[in-house]
């Protein structure tokens, strides 16, 4: 099965973006697949914003972006972009970090003000990296939330469009796990 890493850019622990990524790597795990979970907010801020890649945290976070078959970003949208800390860190990455490989962007913000973010700020970026960027979603922060014993509950219709995204990142996952065999 495919490796996925859910690289998270929510501020805290507890953000919806962080409890998305989180969600959609358990679903990921559910079906057979390796997956990590980066949250970028621990990452120490010095070594991270002087672009220092020999710092043993930030090399870890690079072998694990490298290593994966796969990358979940989720990002909060403020300012009608994606967070300054994604950037940061993807700023760090190799210039075809995510050449070949599906990358399914997730996004979340507290109005549908927001929802164009994913398509017109965060897909561009990915698609520099050379990712095959999967079909996103934007999901309002009052559509999650945290439910009793660590998991995540959306609302129903977030739900049904959050399956069906990640049904067609698997897909996608499938697909180039069978063209790698090939």
């Amino acid at each position: 099965m495919a490796t996925v890493l859910a690289l998270t850019a929510g501020p805290s622990p507890a953000s919806r973006t962080a409890l998305l990524a989180e969600h959609t790597a358990a679903c990921r795990r559910a079906r057979g697949h390796h997956t990590h979970v980066l949250a970028l907010r621990d990452r120490p801020a010095a070594p991270l914003l002087t672009a220092d890649t020999h710092h043993a945290s930030i090399a870890r976070a690079l072998r694990l972006v490298a290593e994966a078959d796969s990358p979940v970003v989720a990002t909060p949208i403020h300012q009608a972009a994606y967070s300054g800390l994604l950037k940061t860190f993807l700023d760090l990455l190799p210039q075809h970090a995510f050449t070949g490989k599906p990358v399914l962007p997730l996004t979340t913000g507290g109005s549908p003000a927001h929802v164009m973010a994913l398509d017109y700020a965060l897909r561009p970026v990915l698609t520099a990296l050379g990712a095959h960027v999967t079909q996103g979603r934007f999901v309002l922060d009052r559509h999650i939330t945290a439910a009793p014993g660590g998991a995540v509950a959306l609302d129903h219709d977030g739900g049904l469009q959050l399956a069906r995204i990640t049904d067609q990142f698997a897909w996608a996952l499938s697909s180039r796990a069978q063209l790698t065999a090939a």
